[in-house]
Parts: structure tokens; sequence; C-alpha cells
């Protein structure tokens, strides 16, 4: 089952990713670029000049976002080679060719040492790992003792009208713009099923614990719509 998920999420995203960027601002009403900001400002204040790991980095967002910290490197990796072929060509446009490797490379076996990096991060991917535990276990085994963890994800708004409103766009009206534009329905409609399966909040604070981080923590955005978490590796294992 977990190969199978592999192979259907690689498919997928290489299926969508001439229209992924467009379709991520639009259907978040550009909240999304907000939401990339916050997460790097929480990384700044713990580290100056770090080196990143980017997890699942699609096109590169929060790859090129993180460039306002100064980073050292930052190396992306993800499973969909069209789209790191367009993050690949945005990081050419924007002259960070130096600073931001794009690599193929597989989130729960990650094709690097260990103890390397500073900081691993990752937006909107743990969702789509087939076992998410192995893969926050494989960014701790690539950060360094001390480094952090930073994952921002949907997760479920708590209060009843703004649950109710949540739902309502994310299993009707999304789909179908993501249909119209992306000629994939498939896609558009596994990604609320994959939010309401995403273990958030605090299920999500105790998968960290079990990957073997320290200090989670959680902060939610735009009325619980999104989460950031955080964790530190404490120790080299």
């Amino acid at each position: 089952m977990n190969e199978e998920k592999k192979i259907m999420v690689e498919s997928m995203f290489d299926s969508i990713a001439w229209r992924y960027d467009f379709l991520n601002h639009f259907l978040s009403f550009g909240i999304d670029r907000i939401w990339r900001r916050r997460a790097i400002r929480i990384i700044s204040k713990n580290y100056r000049t770090p080196v990143i790991l980017d997890v699942a980095t699609g096109t590169g967002d929060l790859a090129i976002a993180a460039m306002k910290i100064n980073p050292v490197k930052i190396t992306g990796i993800d499973i969909s080679q069209n789209m790191l072929e367009i993050g690949r060509e945005k990081i050419r446009k924007k002259g960070l060719s130096g600073k931001i490797e794009l690599i193929q490379g597989d989130s729960e076996n990650i094709p690097l040492g260990d103890d390397n990096y500073d900081v691993a991060m990752v937006a909107f991917g743990v969702r789509n790992f087939s076992d998410p535990l192995k893969g926050l276990s494989e960014m701790k085994r690539v950060i360094r003792k001390d480094g952090m963890i930073l994952v921002l994800e949907f997760s479920k708004p708590s209060g009843f009208l703004f649950r109710s409103v949540f739902n309502f766009y994310f299993r009707k009206i999304l789909p179908f713009v993501g249909k119209l534009f992306s000629k994939d329905k498939a896609a558009y409609s596994y990604l609320p099923d994959s939010v309401n399966k995403f273990p958030d909040n605090e299920a999500f604070l105790q998968l960290l614990a079990r990957a073997g981080f320290s200090d989670t923590r959680q902060v939610k955005l735009t009325g619980g719509v999104a989460s950031i978490y955080t964790g530190l590796k404490k120790s080299i294992q």
C-alpha cells in the first residue's frame, strides 16, 4: 500500500505541475505566501545563516521564501521530476541557482547523509507521505543536534462555523476549480481527502514526539486552517 501511494502521488504531481503554482495561490487567495513567510520567520528567530533541507519541495516556493534569512545553502528534494523542473527554472530566473539545489528523492528514504542540516522543513507535504512517521524520522536523521524540524500543513479548524465553511470550500469549490484549470479532477479531490485523514493538532505533535523530537510546538494560522509545527533534535541517534 505504501509503495502504491508513492507511485500515485508522483504521478499526480507530475500531472498538475504545470498549474500547481497558479492554483496554490489562486485557491488560497494568496494566503499561502503569508503562511510561508511566517514559517521562515520562526526559523530566523532560532538560526542565523542556516543550512536547510526542504523536503517535498515541489516547485521550491518555501526554499525561495527562505532566501530572506540568508541561508548558507538550501537543498530541496521531491519525488516529482516535473515539479522539480519548474522549480529549477524559477530558481534560475531569480539568480538563486548557486544557493538552492533541487534533487529528486523519496522523502521517506532521503538520499543525504546524517547530521548535515540545521533545519529540515516541509510545506504541505507530510500528508502525502506514505509513512509519515518514517518521513519525519528521516528528517530527524539528517539534521544536526539542536537542529529544528518545521512542518507547515493544513489542519482542521475547531470552530463550528469556520469548520463548516472550510469543509464546503475544500469539498465542493476547490475540486471544481482545480479540475477546471488543471484538467485533473482526481488531484483536487485527493487534497480535501488527504487533509481530512491527516493527524493534525495534538495528534501530529504526538507523531513528532514518536519520531524523536523534543520541545514540540504548534502555531495555528488563519483560524486553524493551517498550522506550523516545530520540534528540536536534542540528541544524535
